[in-house]
């Protein structure tokens, strides 16, 4: 059953009313990949009334009021996308398509969508439930940020969307303990993984820049954002506080990230895979040709690279479900009528980080000096690639699975790094796992630039695609490699991308198409970069492309043929 979006659904659950009412930039589709749908059957398993209105019309009260109004709270998130990211490309021009939203135009969701459903929820219900925030936009704009599309520091989206409370990370353990401490009416400030707004900064709390401050100093906001990073462990970040006009922004110690067990009790919830019949009337989502036959099997990062978000909103640990667990996810899509046998992705932000962790940040938690694998990869963290091998050997053995794919970017210097089981990995992949194109992302050649990614240099993937090669050689298979790269990258210049464009040609033996202009997203270091101008580690200043004209130049200068 599909969590009711109606008044008349109430009744299949045997609901009179709701307790929590999530509100989303997204259709409904009901599939682990997407965040309200995971919450939402993660609160039901916890004994919680639970109702979805997706995607609800902020012009009209028809939406947002046909399900009433919920006993605890109102759950508001943007979607799978920060608003902006998905209505505008990185040439500031509105996109045309969505794919979460039904028949793929883009013409559903607002900007700014997390404070456009606070809005819309205030003005049609007076004195109600707490209006709770999560999903990406609301983690990555829970602190003061720079904000691309307006080109300003912006406060928490926390103030702007006068909500409640704020929810950031994965949530699943916290929303639970949001949700108990409302029915028992209790005081929920004392949850990790919580935000909220008070009038003085709790004991122990480290107090950072003011928002005033990092609006006018840049070294200010600098300084914010290290502290901020550096405090998203849960074994050993303290909680952070920052003064935004005469009160205080309030961010307690992450919450803990979910153990294998738990992955796997909320990977077994019973998803329906598909989008709801009530949104699929209004037409089909393309999404669900990504994610509709794909498994979800960890979570987490060692990369940390400096334009991506994943460590400040999963975490800087990587956790994973049990083979088990995937292997019965996997019999279970087997059974589908519309099953073709292609599992179209082991999926996770990188593929080939499944099974392995540190012991030091199991117990200790992530290093404040160093990170895992740049510059180089630290010694004691243990890359194994067999437990990932094993895992795609049993996959293969299901009966209707005809192929598994491994669609997710690989890190190919994890690979060679891996002597005892790297080679035998590749050989896998080639052999079984590749749908005629393994995805790498070098992202750029030059070592200037990779250095302010925080990526490795390319003799690495040089030796990786000299390996690529000969297997696919040996195995007499025509299967290729594509590059994702980085254009207009801060501290990149046209020189370099000229540069880049050589490398591909006469190393790489290919004209790069997957050639994406950076976006300034919020709450990463490649934005406090753009926006500062400097190296935030050195204090060095560094050159920064700005106008959209330059922008889209570096970029053709490696796609135009």
């Amino acid at each position: 059953m599909y969590l009711p979006t109606t008044k008349d659904e109430l009744q299949d659950w045997g609901w009179d009313a709701l307790d929590v009412i999530l509100v989303s930039g997204d259709s409904y589709i009901d599939s682990p990949f997407i965040g309200a749908a995971l919450i939402g059957r993660v609160l039901v398993d916890a004994g919680y009334r639970v109702g979805i209105i997706a995607q609800p019309d902020v012009n009209s009260a028809d939406d947002i009021t046909r399900l009433g109004e919920p006993a605890l709270f109102w759950g508001v998130t943007a979607g799978c996308v920060d608003s902006m990211v998905a209505n505008y490309t990185a040439s500031r021009k509105p996109r045309r398509s969505d794919d979460y939203t039904p028949g793929g135009y883009n013409n559903r969701r607002p900007d700014r969508a997390t404070i456009a459903y606070s809005n819309l929820i205030k003005r049609h219900f007076k004195n109600t439930a707490p209006i709770v925030l999560g999903g990406i936009e609301a983690s990555l704009r829970r602190i003061s940020h720079y904000d691309w599309w307006s080109n300003k520091i912006r406060r928490s989206v926390l103030f702007d969307a006068k909500a409640d409370y704020l929810l950031y990370g994965m949530a699943e353990r916290s929303v639970v303990e949001l949700a108990h401490a409302l029915r028992s009416g209790g005081d929920p400030s004392a949850v990790r993984g919580l935000c909220y707004i008070s009038p003085d900064v709790p004991p122990n709390y480290l107090r950072l820049p003011s928002h005033t401050e990092v609006c006018a100093d840049k070294q200010a906001f600098i300084r914010m954002f290290h502290a901020f990073y550096h405090n998203n462990d849960p074994l050993n970040a303290v909680g952070l506080a920052q003064q935004v006009d005469t009160r205080f922004w309030v961010q307690n110690p992450p919450a803990f990230a979910l153990e294998t067990r738990e992955m796997d009790q909320v990977y077994g919830l019973p998803f329906e895979r598909r989008q709801h019949p009530f949104y699929e009337a209004q037409g089909a989502v393309k999404a669900l040709e990504t994610i509709r036959f794909a498994l979800p099997t960890h979570r987490g990062c060692y990369g940390e690279c400096n334009f991506c978000a994943i460590a400040v909103h999963e975490g800087r640990r990587v956790t994973w479900r049990s083979q088990a667990s995937i292997l019965e996810e996997a019999k279970t899509l087997a059974r589908q009528d519309d099953f073709k046998g292609y599992i179209h992705d082991l999926s996770a932000p990188t593929a080939n980080m499944y099974g392995y962790e540190c012991r030091v940040k199991l117990t200790k938690g992530a290093c404040q000096d160093k990170r895992c694998i740049y510059p180089d990869k630290c010694p004691v963290l243990p890359v194994n690639h067999q437990p990932q091998r094993e895992l795609l050997r049993e996959l293969r053995q299901i009966p209707g699975v005809k192929k598994v794919f491994v669609s997710s970017g690989i890190r190919y210097d994890l690979v060679l790094d891996d002597e005892k089981h790297g080679d035998a990995y590749l050989k896998d992949l080639v052999a079984h796992h590749v749908s005629g194109q393994l995805k790498v992302a070098p992202e750029h050649t030059e070592p200037h630039v990779l250095d302010l990614m925080g990526k490795p240099g390319s003799d690495d993937l040089l030796a990786f695609k000299q390996r690529y090669d000969q297997l696919n050689e040996q195995q007499g298979k025509r299967q290729f490699m594509t590059y994702y790269l980085i254009a207009a990258y801060p501290g990149c210049t046209d020189a370099e991308m000229h540069r880049l464009r050589r490398f591909a040609s006469e190393k790489l033996h290919t004209h790069p198409e997957q050639v994406q202009i950076f976006t300034p997203t919020p709450s990463t270091y490649a934005t406090l970069m753009y926006y500062t101008e400097m190296d935030p580690f050195t204090g060095e200043k560094i050159y920064v492309a700005k106008g959209d004209a330059e922008r889209e130049r570096q970029k053709q200068i490696v796609v135009k043929k």
